[in-house]
């Protein structure tokens, strides 16, 4: 099956697809399925446009509504994922996920699907430590801050998928799991983006959620976005069981869409050939979705998922045969994805802009069939009532400052925060003077993250990516992928972190900018980009 992968859409879908008949003319032959790293920007009118998460400049239409609308279709089945630059409004109708569009199908706040065999996971969003342990409180109509919090990643979905027991094939996230570069081209990447370095050499780029779904998970293919970099690595796991093979992931993270850049990557991936050719349901994940609804939260108070220390009555909400079995008789024993798309809000017409549309809270049919057949909890609905009675939505905005500005006593479970220092990314967008929108690293990061050594199993997997790459030549990089480290057996890189002059950068004193114990003195560098969404190549000399 040929898969293709896209990074960030930028809602360039035209552009995508463009590329991907330009690849089938080339005699690559047609593409099964495309899946989009986040950003997707499915964006359908001008209400839609001011959920979005980036400054007024940088809100443009693009070409999304046009599939929305039925004039064009999406030339082959696609699947995505959310980021941190999306109509938020939107994505929020289908958090179980759904048709954004006919062929165009969202995954979810996180969700594992499967087709003709292949299991498909992912989660939207990304990963911020101060909003991590929050329900998901947010909802029309979005303050200043709950624009932005909407698309932060929730323990809630990183709990349901670590329940997956069984194989996963392919996941997505749009940010990269924490310490993936310490299993590919490191020194490549910091050439390319020399500003990661810092939090390369911390070992705090990235998202520690996402590193732990990859051990957990272990997945054949791991595929990302959001860097603005193309990127891969392999990642050898520790087998669990003596006699057991250990399993690796083939990780690959792409550019967004733009001339010159190495944005789109076609695969061959195995599949079932005797497995149906429509999308369907994967019915251990609708079994973990069932037994985890009780958990559902919808407010923006922190909170823990159950685990095994004696102050939970259950912990392991994994999927039993009797559940799996209770699921399929729901559904009929037909897991077949429905085809049940409809328009809920007016299409964006360029000869009758509506500047004063309402932004409404709605409620997706798609979204209410699928809880009502599944008997599992619409969040929509529940914030719906919650608001009603307790206002929730306005409840938390006098909130934002104490549990939103990265300083609470508990931000995290993790022990690599994201927090005090940032590396200064002139490829990514500065949403305003007072958001540093990308990841930000901690003053006390874990600084014993070791390197990794060249590997020749390593160098061929990434050599691979570069020969089924099949693009116009304006988008055509250097292939010069060759990996310069890799894993032992067991998936543990081994050495020493040394800055650029040879010093182990383990007895450096990282730079601290404040105290932890004083997080209202805390100083923030923002990221940024003027040229997010310019059709030129803009490289990282953007300011």
């Amino acid at each position: 099956m040929r898969v293709a992968v896209a990074g960030c859409c930028h809602g360039e879908l035209d552009k995508i697809y463009e590329t991907l008949a330009l690849a089938e003319r080339r005699g690559s032959g047609p593409v099964d399925l495309l899946l989009c790293c986040g950003d997707f920007q499915a964006v359908r009118n001008e209400v839609d446009l001011r959920c979005m998460a980036v400054p007024p400049k940088y809100r443009h239409m693009q070409t999304f509504y046009r599939y929305y609308s039925g004039e064009k279709k999406a030339p082959v089945l696609t699947l995505f994922i959310g980021g941190n630059h999306e109509a938020s409004n939107h994505l929020q109708e289908l958090p179980y996920g759904g048709w954004v569009a006919p062929n165009i199908y969202y995954l979810g706040l996180a969700g594992v699907v499967k087709y003709r065999g292949v299991r498909i996971g992912g989660i939207s969003g990304i990963f911020k430590s101060h909003d991590y342990r929050k329900g998901h409180f947010e909802c029309p109509p979005y303050n200043s801050s709950t624009i932005r919090s909407i698309y932060h990643v929730r323990n809630i979905e990183v709990y349901k998928l670590k329940q997956l027991k069984q194989p996963i094939d392919i996941f997505l996230s749009h940010d990269w799991p924490r310490s993936i570069y310490h299993y590919g081209n490191k020194k490549q990447l910091l050439k390319t983006k020399s500003f990661f370095r810092q939090e390369v050499e911390n070992n705090t780029l990235g998202s520690p959620a996402a590193s732990e779904l990859l051990e957990h998970l272990k997945p054949t293919y791991w595929f990302s976005a959001h860097l603005h970099v193309k990127f891969a690595a392999l990642m050898q796991h520790q087998a669990k069981d003596k006699g057991q093979p250990a399993r690796a992931t083939k990780f690959l993270a792409l550019d967004k869409c733009l001339p010159h850049r190495d944005f789109l990557q076609i695969l061959e991936i195995e599949h079932d050939p005797s497995a149906p050719d429509y999308l369907e349901y994967d019915i251990e994940w609708l079994t973990i979705l069932r037994a985890t609804d009780d958990l559902i939260n919808v407010t923006g108070h922190l909170w823990n998922m159950p685990e095994n220390n004696g102050l939970h009555a259950r912990w392991d909400y994994s999927a039993t045969e009797e559940g799996m079995k209770e699921v399929l008789e729901k559904l009929n024993h037909d897991l077949k994805v429905p085809c049940n798309f409809s328009v809920t809000a007016a299409c964006y017409d360029p000869s009758k802009p509506q500047t004063q549309m309402q932004l409404i809270h709605r409620i997706n049919p798609q979204t209410t069939e699928f809880c009502a057949q599944l008997g599992i909890t619409d969040i929509n609905v529940r914030l719906q009532k919650s608001k009603e009675e307790h206002h929730v939505c306005g409840e938390y905005e006098e909130q934002d400052d104490v549990e939103s500005n990265d300083s609470g006593e508990d931000r995290s479970e993790y022990n690599t925060d994201t927090s005090a220092l940032s590396s200064i990314n002139p490829d990514e967008i500065m949403l305003d003077e007072e958001e540093d929108e990308d990841s930000i690293v901690s003053a006390h990061s874990d600084m014993n993250t070791p390197s990794v050594e060249p590997s020749d199993q390593a160098s061929e997997f990434s050599a691979s990516f570069s020969d089924v790459r099949i693009l116009p030549g304006s988008m055509i990089v250097s292939s010069d992928d060759t990996v310069d480290s890799t894993v032992d057996r067991q998936g543990k890189p081994g050495g020493t972190v040394e800055s650029g002059n040879g010093e182990d950068l383990t007895n450096v004193p990282l730079k601290r900018l404040s105290d932890e114990h004083e997080p209202e003195q805390r100083k923030k560098i923002k990221r940024r980009n003027q040229a997010i969404y310019a059709a030129v190549d803009d490289d990282d000399d953007a300011t």
